[in-house]
């Protein structure tokens, strides 16, 4: 084109070349949206136009704390597998999850973590923890932690949950004695609660205890301990990043908006638990916690100080707030169901003595089982899908054909609220987990994974359980519980990344046994 006529066509003016600049960004971004909807790869699976077409419908509810909501109305609607992004599949039947996270045979490729979900925080950190690791280096820190997560460690360790949750029971009853009429919020109780919530109980003393050799001391505190402050600030911004991460020509320039406040948070979290670990490794006592028992097994452990550091900051995350946040499920449906709760007290009070309530005895307890499945199965506390990206050559997902490329994952709540796998699938009935139950015998069991699956499993879950089993069993045999009825729809919350969890308000009365 010469340049006489290419002269005449630009704009002479910074206002001509602005609405130019406009113009050619909005045919850009209409070209995107008739690509994704009408080209893109994914195009042929189920989901909402606008969602086929842009994140935007996924950024707006995930910043108002809806995306899991959504997404399993979503399924309800359109089935096993909708599209949730231009690039993004979400799944809910059984089938999925080994698909996505089981293990695969020699020679097939594996699912890597998406690195827009995991990848580093803000601060740009790559050092790898057990849960952001690549296979090879998962594998690896897996075998080096095997020995603190191993039944041998949990029987030893168990003391230190009785010193914890004996101290929780204690508090509570001097309280109670104090002001009869007090409401308790269970919530707090189970600790790891919501932002301005005051007391403090169990939960943190136990992991600071099982992880550093140290407890927080935050039963005996009014207020929270700074570092558990500063994680609870982390979850949010969580949800904030991965929507960033959605516009990543944006991402730089948006988390120059991240404010101070937040990065000061995340840099005393990281000062604590560093500060935590060096502390332990001084010691050379043979205390049966987590690092305690790494040391024992492996001498420095095969670990680099900054991936001790980096593991610290999982385990506190990973063996609090999600414990707490199961057990404050479980409660509350307990106490919105009287006579299940009914049936799991006659069951635990049918130990005769506290001191008969150890792991080895409550496992045997078939119902006190029963309700904690089924509270993983209604409140999940990783309530989202753990995204996976498909290899070359493709996969298949639970009979569908999937193109190299796409971001894909079984969001939990949608699974266990799946009416092809669970029957009555929103009503809280643990009598479905029973061995002798045929009511339910049609429920697909294995499409419950509030663990996950595979050779990523959760390493603490056996931990889970028994802490879960401990803690409920303690509160159910020294006291009786009703739901006031300012918590009746407590239920009714907003998720960014954990549940963001009210307070749950409850009378306690202490039991009273002959003597």
């Amino acid at each position: 084109m010469p340049s006489s006529v290419l002269s005449h066509l630009l704009p002479h003016s910074a206002g001509g070349l602005l609405l130019l600049s406009v113009a050619l960004l909005a045919v850009y971004q209409i070209s995107i949206y008739i690509y994704n909807l009408f080209f893109h790869p994914l195009r042929r699976f189920p989901g909402p136009k606008l969602a086929a077409a842009s994140c935007f419908p996924r950024v707006r509810h995930a910043l108002n704390g809806e995306l899991i909501q959504w997404v399993v109305q979503l399924h309800l609607q359109y089935g096993e597998v909708v599209r949730v992004t231009p690039n993004e599949l979400s799944f809910s039947g059984a089938e999925a999850w080994k698909d996505i996270y089981g293990h695969k045979r020699a020679g097939q490729p594996t699912l890597t973590k998406d690195p827009k979900f995991y990848g580093p925080p803000m601060d740009g950190d790559r050092v790898t923890d057990i849960i952001n690791a690549d296979d090879e280096g998962h594998a690896r820190q897996r075998k080096i932690f095997a020995n603190a997560f191993s039944d041998r460690a949990l029987k030893m360790q168990e003391p230190l949950f009785l010193t914890y949750v004996n101290k929780l029971v204690e508090k509570l009853r001097g309280k109670i004695t104090q002001n009869a009429e007090e409401k308790f919020n269970m919530v707090n109780m189970y600790n790891f609660t919501t932002f301005g919530n005051t007391y403090h109980y169990a939960r943190p003393d136990i992991m600071g205890d099982l992880t550093f050799g140290e407890p927080l001391d935050m039963l005996d505190d009014t207020g929270y301990h700074p570092w558990v402050a500063s994680i609870f600030a982390g979850f949010r911004f969580g949800t904030y990043l991965h929507c960033i991460r959605c516009y990543p020509a944006l991402e730089t320039a948006l988390l120059k908006l991240v404010p101070q406040s937040i990065r000061d948070k995340q840099k005393m979290h990281n000062e604590f638990s560093h500060a935590r670990v060096d502390r332990r490794l001084e010691k050379q006592d043979a205390r049966p916690d987590i690092w305690g028992l790494v040391l024992e097994k492996e001498g420095n452990g095969g670990l680099s100080k900054r991936e001790m550091y980096a593991n610290s900051n999982i385990f506190m995350l990973a063996g609090t707030e999600t414990t707490a946040t199961l057990l404050s499920g479980m409660t509350y449906y307990l106490l919105s169901n009287p006579e299940k709760l009914a049936k799991l007290t006659a069951e635990i009070r049918s130990i005769e003595t506290e001191e008969e309530i150890t792991i080895e005895r409550l496992q045997s307890l078939k119902y006190l089982h029963a309700c904690i499945e089924e509270g993983l199965r209604m409140y999940p506390p990783v309530s989202n899908g753990l995204p996976r990206v498909v290899p070359l050559g493709g996969a298949v997902v639970d009979g569908q054909q999937v193109p190299a490329g796409a971001q894909i994952y079984v969001t939990n709540l949608a699974a266990n609220r799946n009416p092809n796998n669970f029957r009555e699938p929103s009503s809280f009935i643990p009598e479905r987990w029973l061995p002798e139950s045929t009511d339910f015998a049609s429920d697909k069991k294995h499409a419950l994974q509030p663990f996950s699956t595979g050779p990523r499993v959760c390493l603490g879950r056996n931990m889970a359980y028994h802490e879960i089993r401990i803690i409920l069993a303690k509160v159910l045999w020294n006291f009786d519980l009703q739901l006031c009825s300012e918590s009746d729809d407590w239920i009714d919350q907003k998720i960014y990344i954990f549940w963001d969890k009210g307070p749950l308000y409850c009378q306690l009365r202490p039991v009273k046994r002959e003597a």
